[in-house]
């Protein structure tokens, strides 16, 4: 990089101050405001030597400096230290989550947590069904020829379908078709379910057969389907606190970006379980360049189910945001655990 420890702690006091004022800072208000031990014909010395470099840059004459991309790119990687959290917001945290009743309560609690924690948009998808495991399946008769089929998964995800069964089926068919339903699939990702599937009718006494040829085929449906993946999102009012630097003027395109899911969904929904960072220029589409968006999966007992991250300007408090999105993903994945 060619910059020894001053000129980082240089860029260090720019990056804080910038993100906590709005304003573009100056090498006198740095000197007052940090212990950096030199005199200010030093500090402006090294932000000279920073700008050339490309990690800060002077956004109209006679302005301080304001951090580049490449600027947090450097303070992400080798500069911040992720900043605990307090034992008050862990409390808060786990209180917040644990009065949960269902996975949609549970999504839009996290996704609602963190855009208040962070003061950010916040997106979170549902666990995925494509890494989910079959929990449960139950058959609710609902008259003599029709039951719904209802699909559980391991992340509270419910499917239901309604079958029409060729004749009349007793309760106690009804009860072993749910027995041999469950012992065949039960615990089965479901990316690997459809082949078992395709053997239920085999197994079964030659009076179930025609209603387990039904249930199997509506089955296959729901485990093949193309099921739309679904996500959350709160906080979008956070970004009208931007100032006029972090998106030149107008939040129009990145407004226009939020809308669309499919990108949202290539933005968080892709994770594994280390956060993700995108600063800027690094993000794939053109609207969200004046943006960082930090990431991360989450899941049950280190099951990657799906993802979950905070969007914002560059101008953005890094090492508060990732502890905050680590944290809070790794109570939604221990709850998902419990439950």
């Amino acid at each position: 990089m060619g910059l020894d420890d001053r000129k980082l702690d240089v860029l260090r006091a720019i990056i804080e101050d910038y993100v906590s004022t709005q304003e573009p800072v100056g090498s006198k208000s740095l000197v007052e405001r940090h212990s950096l031990g030199v005199s200010p014909a030093t500090v402006r010395n090294d932000m000279a030597v920073l700008e050339e470099e490309g990690y800060i840059r002077q956004p109209h004459t006679s302005a301080g400096r304001v951090p580049t991309d490449a600027g947090y790119r450097l303070f992400v990687d080798r500069l911040s230290k992720i900043k605990p959290l307090s034992p008050a917001e862990r409390r808060a945290i786990e209180r917040f989550l644990l009065g949960a009743v269902d996975l949609d309560d549970v999504v839009h609690r996290t996704v609602r947590l963190l855009a208040q924690l962070t003061r950010q948009v916040a997106v979170v998808q549902y666990p995925s069904l494509s890494r989910s495991k079959v929990r449960h399946l139950e058959l609710v008769p609902l008259s003599t020829t029709r039951m719904m089929l209802v699909m559980i998964t391991d992340t509270g995800r419910v499917e239901q379908r309604q079958v029409d069964i060729p004749g009349t089926l007793p309760a106690e068919d009804v009860l072993e078709l749910r027995r041999i339903i469950n012992a065949k699939l039960g615990g089965q990702p479901l990316t690997q379910t459809p082949p078992l599937v395709q053997t239920l009718v085999e197994e079964v006494s030659d009076d179930l057969r025609p209603a387990m040829t039904t249930l199997a085929s509506i089955l296959l449906e729901t485990l093949v389907e193309r099921h739309e993946e679904r996500i959350a999102l709160a906080g979008t009012a956070n970004l009208t606190r931007a100032s006029m630097l972090d998106f030149a003027g107008s939040i129009r395109p990145v407004l226009e970006a939020l809308e669309e899911e499919v990108i949202l969904l290539k933005l968080i929904g892709e994770q594994s379980g280390s956060t993700r960072v995108s600063i800027g220029d690094e993000n794939e589409y053109a609207d969200l360049r004046a943006t960082s968006i930090v990431s991360t999966g989450y899941g049950p007992g280190g099951q990657i189910v799906g993802g979950m991250g905070v969007l914002g300007p560059t101008r953005m408090d890094y090492p508060g945001t990732i502890a905050t999105v680590r944290a809070v993903a790794r109570y939604v994945g221990d709850l998902l655990a419990q439950n």
